[in-house]
C-alpha cells in the first residue's frame, strides 16, 4: 500500500476552519499536520518537520533554500495571500517546487484599510476622540484631503485601488513605480508619475504598496525619511521590511514626522518591547488590512483547490 501523502498546514487564516476542508484531503488520501504558528514559521521552525511533507498550505513563512533542500518530498507551496516574497523561488524552480498563490485577492480591502488611515490623520480623528475621553474640548484643526498632496509608492493593483480611492476626495496624488504606470490610471485619477524623491518631499502622507524584492528591501531608509516633508505621515500596508524600522522610530519620537499607520513590521508577531507600541502618534494593527469576509473565502477555496491539483498531478 502506497504511503498517504502528508500536508503540512500553517496558514494562520486556514488553521481555524481546516475542519471545513479534512472531507476532501480524506478522499484524496492526504494526511493532514497542523502546525500553528504566531504570524508565521521560521527557517529553524520549519527545518525540523519538513522532511516528509509533499505539500503546504502557508503563510508569510521563512522557506528558504536551507528548508528546500531539506524538503526532498515537497511538490507544491500553496501559499495562502497572494505576496510570495517569503519563498525562495529560484530554489523551489530548481527541484521541481511548484508555487501558487492568489493574486489581487486582497487589493480593495487593503485599499479600504489606507484610506480610513488617511482619513483618520486628515480630520484627526483619534487624536479628538483621546481628548474628549480625556474629559477636554479642544477643536482640532484638521484638513480637508483636496488641501493634501497624496504619494503612493507603488501603484500596483493596491496602489492603484488606492489611487481611484483617493482622488474621489479631490487630493493631488503623485505615483511612483518601477514600472511605468499605466496612462489610464494617470488619466483617471489626475496622478503624476514622479520619482521617489520629488514625491516623499511634496507629500503630505506617503502610502506604501510595493511588493517586498531586492529594489525595495529597506526602501524607505534613514535617507528616505529625512527627505519627507516635515509633519508629513506615512502608511504601510505591504511589506515591514520596506521599511528600515528603528529610524522610523527615531523620526516619529523626534517629531519630523506626524505619525505613521502600519500593518506590518520587520518581526511579526511585533515584540511587546517595540517602541512603536508606546509611540501617541502611531496607529498599529496586526497585518490584518486584508480583513474581508468574501476575500477570505475566495482565497480559502483558491488555496485548497492549488495545492489538490499539484498533488493529484
Amino acid at each position: 500500500m502506497a504511503e498517504r501523502l502528508k500536508v503540512l498546514i500553517t496558514a494562520p487564516y486556514v488553521v481555524p476552519i481546516v475542519d471545513r476542508f479534512l472531507d476532501r484531503f480524506e478522499a484524496e488520501g492526504i494526511e493532514v499536520i497542523i502546525h500553528e504558528v504566531a504570524e508565521r514559521a521560521g527557517e529553524e521552525e520549519l527545518l525540523e518537520i519538513i522532511g516528509e511533507i509533499d505539500g503546504v498550505i502557508c503563510g508569510d513563512d521563512a522557506f528558504t533554500r536551507r528548508v528546500l533542500e531539506k524538503a526532498g518530498r515537497l511538490k507544491v507551496i500553496s501559499k495562502w495571500g497572494t505576496g510570495i516574497d517569503s519563498i525562495d523561488q529560484e530554489a523551489c524552480a530548481e527541484r521541481g517546487v511548484v508555487v501558487h498563490s492568489t493574486p489581487d485577492a486582497f487589493s480593495k480591502p487593503v485599499a479600504d484599510s489606507v484610506l480610513g488611515y488617511t482619513l483618520i490623520f486628515a480630520r484627526r480623528l483619534s487624536e479628538m476622540d483621546l481628548e474628549m475621553k480625556g474629559g477636554g474640548w479642544r477643536k482640532i484643526p484638521g484638513v480637508s484631503l483636496s488641501e493634501w498632496t497624496f504619494g503612493i509608492v507603488g501603484v500596483g493593483k493596491i496602489g492603484s485601488q488606492v489611487a481611484r480611492r483617493v482622488a474621489s476626495f479631490g487630493a493631488k496624488l503623485l505615483g511612483n513605480d518601477i514600472k511605468e504606470i499605466p496612462a489610464e490610471l494617470l488619466d483617471a485619477t489626475g496622478m503624476k508619475s514622479v520619482g521617489l524623491e520629488e514625491l516623499l518631499g511634496k507629500s503630505d502622507i506617503v502610502s506604501l504598496n510595493c511588493d517586498l524584492n531586492p529594489t525595495s528591501y529597506h526602501l524607505i531608509d534613514r535617507e528616505k525619511l529625512s527627505l519627507m516633508k516635515p509633519g508629513a505621515y506615512l502608511i504601510n500596508t505591504s511589506r515591514g521590511h520596506v521599511v528600515a524600522e528603528d529610524y522610523l522610530i527615531e523620526a516619529l519620537m523626534e517629531g519630523r514626522l506626524a505619525g505613521a499607520a502600519l500593518d506590518v513590521y520587520e518581526e511579526e508577531p511585533l515584540p511587546e518591547e517595540s517602541p512603536l507600541r508606546r509611540l501617541d502618534n502611531v496607529l498599529l494593527a496586526p497585518h490584518n488590512a486584508n480583513s474581508s469576509p468574501s476575500a477570505w473565502e475566495f482565497v480559502h477555496e483558491n488555496t485548497v483547490d492549488n495545492l489538490l491539483r499539484e498533488l493529484r498531478g
